[in-house]
């Protein structure tokens, strides 16, 4: 009896699949895309209505022959390529070169690879979806068009080696114009008041000014604020107001592919790209002991909330069994999507309610134990009770001005039972009357300075693309690494910072792409591509409307002045003329050169450790000191370095916690790093004061014996919050699963 044969992307889902498929079928990988346009040229026939020209990929030559081969002796043709674009695209180009050995070919779709979804699967086979090929299609030919025909013009008007990208470029645009924006923000000084205050009943509590004669305080500068202070000193503080609210806060949806990829690096430290990496192993299949390979999660290239009924009804079960059942809803949340979701799969969640995660622990790698309970996590509470919380309102008036004061006690933990890092602590206040005067334990002015916007970090860039709706979450990694890979941003802890290369080339491209580099134009592209993809637009009209754009662009910019030869500008002084310093092209890669050039003959090697010149000289030689930008960001050296060795030791980072010293020194506790980076918590009156702790304080006095701070211990286990008076013996636990100790392939896949 012939065998049919079954094409995957990859052995480790082609292993996963066998399994479950039996001897009666043939399960062969074919590592990614086969066919894709050339390398050595467009590729593409504008003339002839876009016609692409597909090759081969040299390195599938190989496989292809061994599937024609496989083909030809199989009852039928299965392809199961991923639920998406890309995967119906994959599809697509094996049945175009397996046709002619075998014309039997089916498409079947797999959003989980359990037993039960591929035995579905397998029963409702289908064909190639046309219309996905079709978007898909003009996906690829726009990103060719872009790169291939910009591309070479920044070469000829600025440099070697420099490429444009129809989504990278507007990532790019986004993280230069942060930059400009950092770089013109000015700072402006002001000052907050807050009293400490104690009612008839503690805790004493602090409340914040929030208005002067009715309206709000505005305090620029320290004069004003002693004055407002000391006029307070003199005033009673009433308790105009007490607000007492029951508030129900309700769980957010399970993971979606742009969500899973910011928790991922916010709370995780992953890369966007290792994110899908590992959650790409997740859904494959891994060894789960006797079990063999089992698929984790669901396919996690998604934009949909949605979950299935039986993914519904076993989570409910679980949480019923696993809790009790007052975090079982009455009814079952349902996420709504947003409208611009194509909703084609489910939510990335757990396939399975025997698997939690410290169940699969002793199987499973770090990084992939701790991204499954992330998902784990995240679905479980999904499904949960909302929970309950008292929030109490005080509105002081003292003189001129007004007060306030908020605090929280949870009623009912509710879903905060698995996730209690989503709720904040918040300062408990004590019971008290209206019209009560309060006892004032001191005030206190604090200047501050207003701060600029902070530069992109991978999970906030993520989050800012897929709020603008430009490009896809699959596409994010990719994007991200081609950046630093052209040298067009650096990272420095964590967060992005374009070089002067990155702002040049994006000035250029605003400059004579305007309408190509627009963020809007840029997302209504996607919902077109949206569109094609549901049959409704003709790809090929959208197609002819882009390039007529992109063609007046480029004969436009073909006409612009070149820089090459002369270089890029920089905004640094040469230090022998004093003329400004340009980027130009060598031999070796790009350097730096006086713009005076030959007058001048400065020159200094480009690289991603790029120094800067300070205005320190080196405690061990005499000579200059530089900043550098290391694998591990911004460091000082020596100039003279390797005969100089000398590195500055970077100071210990301090963070103000807001919350005093329970030894009344009258120092406030800071948040403090060591040498190796792990956090302490210490007296800001250090060493006269020698209150530290590896626990982090909360500013919530001990209900049984008062002291004015509890400690809060994170383990393994769960969540412990105590009193640091021995004696007391306080301790609460919050409950918890699991605490955590602690690429992806693109739209192109290959």
């Amino acid at each position: 009896m012939q065998k049919s044969l079954v094409i995957v992307e990859s052995p480790a889902k082609a292993q996963t699949i066998n399994r479950y498929l039996g001897p009666d079928y043939l399960v062969k990988a074919s590592m990614g895309h086969v066919r894709d346009l050339p390398k050595s040229s467009l590729g593409v026939d504008v003339k002839q209505d876009f016609a692409p020209h597909y090759v081969i990929i040299p390195d599938r030559k190989k496989i292809v022959a061994e599937l024609q081969k496989a083909a030809k002796e199989a009852a039928a043709v299965i392809l199961a390529a991923d639920p998406d674009r890309e995967g119906e695209a994959i599809c697509w180009h094996l049945s175009a070169l397996l046709e002619d050995s075998n014309p039997n070919i089916r498409r079947v779709l797999l959003n989980e690879i359990t037993k039960k979804a591929v035995e579905e699967a397998f029963e409702h086979q289908g064909a190639i979806d046309q219309y996905k090929i079709r978007a898909q299609q003009t996906r690829r030919i726009l990103d060719r068009l872009v790169g291939y025909l910009i591309s070479p013009l920044l070469w000829r008007k600025i440099g070697k080696g420099l490429s444009a990208g129809r989504v990278q470029s507007i990532a790019l645009r986004l993280i230069c114009e942060r930059e400009k924006e950092i770089r013109s923000f000015v700072a402006e000084e002001y000052w907050s008041i807050a009293a400490q205050l104690e009612a008839s009943e503690p805790p004493p509590f602090k409340a914040n000014l929030i208005k002067m004669e009715g309206k709000k305080a505005k305090i620029g500068e320290g004069k004003t604020a002693q004055t407002v202070v000391e006029e307070l000193k003199q005033v009673p503080f009433l308790l105009e107001e007490v607000r007492v609210q029951e508030k129900k806060r309700h769980p957010g949806p399970p993971y979606i592919t742009s969500t899973l990829q910011q928790d991922g690096f916010r709370l995780l430290q992953f890369p966007v790209k290792k994110t899908m990496a590992v959650a790409q192993k997740l859904y494959e299949g891994l060894p789960i002991g006797e079990r063999g390979l089992v698929g984790l999660i669901t396919y996690m290239r998604t934009d949909s909330v949605r979950i299935s009924e039986g993914a519904l009804a076993w989570s409910r079960k679980y949480i019923e069994t696993a809790y009790s059942k007052d975090y079982v809803p009455a009814h079952a949340h349902v996420f709504k999507n947003r409208r611009k979701a194509q909703d084609a799969h489910e939510a990335v969640r757990p396939t399975s309610p025997d698997l939690p995660p410290l169940a699969v622990k002793a199987y499973l790698k770090k990084d992939e134990y701790d991204l499954y309970t992330l998902i784990w996590n995240r679905f479980i509470a999904s499904q949960m009770s909302p929970a309950v919380v008292e929030e109490t309102e005080f509105t002081i008036q003292a003189g001129r001005c007004q007060f306030r004061a908020k605090g929280e006690v949870v009623r009912f933990d509710g879903y905060y039972a698995l996730y209690p890092g989503l709720n904040k602590d918040t300062e408990t206040l004590p019971k008290a009357q209206k019209g009560e005067t309060l006892r004032v334990l001191g005030i206190e002015s604090k200047q501050n300075f207003t701060q600029p916007p902070p530069r992109y970090t991978e999970g906030s860039l993520v989050k800012e693309l897929e709020a603008k709706g430009i490009g896809r979450p699959s596409t994010y990694a990719p994007i991200i690494s081609t950046l630093q890979d052209r040298t067009y941003v650096i990272k420095d802890k964590g967060k992005f910072i374009p070089t002067d290369l990155g702002m040049f080339v994006t000035d250029f491209l605003v400059a004579h792409f305007a309408d190509l580099m627009e963020v809007k134009f840029t997302a209504r592209m996607e919902e077109e591509l949206d569109r094609i993809g549901e049959g409704e637009k003709d790809w090929l009209e959208y197609m002819r409307q882009y390039y007529t754009l992109l063609n007046a662009d480029l004969t436009k910019a073909g006409e612009s002045e070149s820089v090459k030869g002369k270089g890029i500008p920089i905004e640094e002084i040469c230090p022998r003329c004093g003329k400004p310093l340009v980027i130009r092209d060598g031999r070796f890669g790009r350097f730096k050169a006086c713009s005076g050039f030959p007058a001048c003959t400065f020159k200094e090697s480009l690289r991603k450790t790029e120094t800067k010149n300070l205005d320190e000289l080196c405690p061990t030689c005499g000579a200059q000191l530089v900043q550098k930008r290391g694998r591990y960001g911004f460091f000082i050296a020596c100039s003279t370095y390797p005969q100089c060795t000398y590195i500055k030791k970077a100071k210990a980072e301090k963070k103000e916690t807001g919350i005093a010293c329970p030894l009344g020194c009258g120092g406030m506790i800071l948040e403090r790093k060591t040498k190796r980076g792990k956090v302490f918590y210490g007296c800001s009156h250090f060493p006269k004061c020698r209150f530290a702790t590896w626990d982090e304080p909360l500013n919530r006095p001990c209900p049984q014996c008062g002291q004015p701070v509890l400690l809060r211990k994170v383990r393994k286990s769960g969540t412990t919050v105590y009193c640091r008076n021995e004696k007391c013996g306080f301790k609460e636990t919050a409950k918890t699963d699991e605490n955590p100790e602690g690429g992806e392939k693109g739209d192109a896949r290959a």
